[in-house]
């Protein structure tokens, strides 16, 4: 067994001995097989010289090219404004500027005084909310109700209306987390929470975007008639509606308030925030940075105030008043509650100059939202 190992391992130095040269040979630098230039010095009694290969030079840039050493070194102070255009390997308008003075501005602009104003101006109006609440309470009836049912929505009005607020609760709530998220969530839920926090906000935000103004344009179709502004409605206006004096004034389908929302909120700041959130949902249409800041600048402002303003039209649909939401939710109102509130309406209905209809009586009438 010894004897055929040894055998075995000299055979194999033998072998790898009488390779060495021949490998050597293989590694050498052959002989030039190209022919002599005429007229050049032949002499066929010198012995052959091996030719060195000449190193060949990187190519150089072409005319106007940018790749030259030094294009791709970053400034050396970024605080340093400069417009000057660098290179940029992708096509499009403002991609070879790496420092923009706009830039700064509109960071500096929406870290600051539009997150402060506008955090605060939320804060403020939803606590002055909780406080007439906690003063006032809800409006109740001052009558019995009868059990008399007056349609107030029917089915396609409904849905409309469900389907501009659930989409426009989400979209607040996943912009409030994409604006102030770093300063009131990124401290107790850490980097990697907030993180995907953000991605699915932000997402959320971009394709909820498109349905919520597709349900502004639906609702504006179909409540507009109803919405057009009389000379009863400034009556109302002007006394806040009685609640001061406690006398509540006479108001069609719609109350003076629920108009200015209808017209300031939901046809004003929503054709502002449906514009400005395309532009910022929709980059390839080939607008300037400038364009999609001003736009972003534009659409947090819209975004507070329609906030601000849907948090007092939520409580006057909820809690605030009794019986509202309950219009909403079912469709249909006391008319004990349509002549206190609508009483222009309740007369128009009673008249048959409406398509509402007044149902029968329940047989257990209940007073509230229940």
């Amino acid at each position: 067994m010894f004897a055929t190992r040894a055998r075995l391992l000299g055979a194999l130095i033998l072998g790898a001995a009488f390779a060495l040269p021949f490998t050597a040979l293989a590694q050498s630098t052959a002989a030039p097989t190209t022919a002599p230039t005429k007229g050049a010095d032949v002499n066929h009694n010198a012995s052959p010289q091996v030719a060195t290969p000449k190193a060949e030079s990187p190519p150089g840039p072409g005319q106007s090219s940018t790749a030259v050493p030094g294009w791709n070194n970053p400034p050396a102070d970024w605080k340093q404004l400069s417009e000057s255009p660098q290179y940029a390997s992708l096509p499009g308008s403002e991609k070879n500027v790496l420092i923009s003075g706009t830039g700064r501005e509109w960071r500096s602009l929406r870290n600051g005084f539009l997150t402060q104003v506008g955090g605060w101006l939320i804060v403020i109006v939803l606590a002055a909310i909780i406080v007439f609440y906690l003063i006032k309470g809800p409006i109740r009836l001052k009558s019995a109700p009868t059990g008399r049912l007056i349609e107030r929505f029917n089915a396609v009005e409904r849905a409309a209306h469900w389907t501009m607020a659930v989409s426009f609760v989400f979209l607040a709530l996943t912009g409030i987390i994409v604006f102030f998220g770093k300063y009131l969530i990124l401290p107790w839920l850490g980097y990697t929470g907030f993180s995907w926090l953000t991605i699915v906000s932000k997402n959320l935000h971009n394709f909820l975007g498109p349905l919520f103004i597709f349900s502004i344009v639906v609702g504006f179709l179909i409540f507009v008639k109803d919405n057009l502004i009389k000379s009863y409605d400034w009556k109302w206006m002007t006394s806040f509606g009685g609640m001061f004096s406690g006398r509540e004034m006479p108001s069609g389908r719609f109350n003076g308030l629920e108009k200015l929302w209808f017209w300031g909120g939901l046809t004003i700041l929503g054709i502002v925030m449906a514009v400005t959130g395309l532009i910022l949902d929709f980059p390839n249409w080939n607008q300037v940075r400038e364009s999609m800041q001003t736009a972003n600048v534009i659409h947090v402002i819209a975004a507070v105030l329609f906030i601000c303003a849907a948090f007092g039209h939520i409580y006057m649909g909820t809690i605030g008043m009794e019986g509202a939401y309950r219009a909403m939710r079912e469709g249909y109102v006391d008319e004990e509650w349509a002549k206190e509130h609508h009483s222009l309406w309740y007369d128009e209905v009673r008249q048959g100059k409406r398509p509402e209809k007044i149902a029968g009586a329940q047989a257990q009438p209940a007073p509230g939202d229940d």
